[in-house]
């Protein structure tokens, strides 16, 4: 249980600092899948 514990703060400490590197990935996504669907309804 303590193992669980230790890898669960360990994975809540990781996603909290990377958090703004998944941010960045999911900005860029998002802003390639609108262009896509813009440049599909007006060309």
């Amino acid at each position: 249980m303590t193992s669980i514990i230790t890898s669960y703060r360990g994975l809540s400490l990781l996603a909290r600092l990377n958090w703004d590197r998944l941010m960045y990935g999911i900005t860029i996504a998002v802003a390639l899948v609108a262009g896509s669907v813009f440049a599909n309804m007006f060309l």
